[in-house]
């Protein structure tokens, strides 16, 4: 049995966001499509990710301006990436390792996707299910 990849379970084309946008903007993206991870993209290269955990901290600095604090302060630069032909296996184990709650999908063509540990939690069941029918 093959081991399956991430292409099968990402979600494709995620939406993204520019390190120069106002946190607000990247808060009310995240709010209005119920989503907690926001790739960073300058010029289609991956820079960082936004998470809501990171709005959230923010947040409590007093004196934070959502509209004049920009994505680029509140991104983390170290952004865990793979191919989506990567196994879904490995990729897994390193975010558990990592204790990350999200992969970036990229190619040479730029972000194609994002995994996140929600993602996971749905290959997890389906893979009990198999088990137990």
């Amino acid at each position: 049995m093959m081991m399956p990849t991430l292409s099968r379970y990402m979600t494709p084309k995620p939406l993204t966001i520019s390190p120069q946008a106002p946190l607000a903007d990247a808060h009310r993206i995240m709010r209005q499509h119920a989503i907690r991870h926001l790739p960073v993209v300058d010029a289609e290269r991956i820079v960082g990710l936004v998470s809501i955990h990171d709005l959230h901290l923010l947040e409590t600095f007093p004196g934070v301006d959502l509209l004049d604090t920009t994505v680029e302060d509140a991104m983390s630069t170290e952004v865990y990436t793979a191919s989506p032909n990567e196994e879904v296996a490995s990729v897994v184990e390193h975010m558990a390792d990592h204790k990350l709650g999200c992969v970036v999908i990229t190619s040479g063509a730029g972000v194609q996707g994002i995994f996140t540990s929600v993602d996971a939690m749905y290959v997890l069941a389906g893979v009990l299910r198999r088990e137990t029918a």
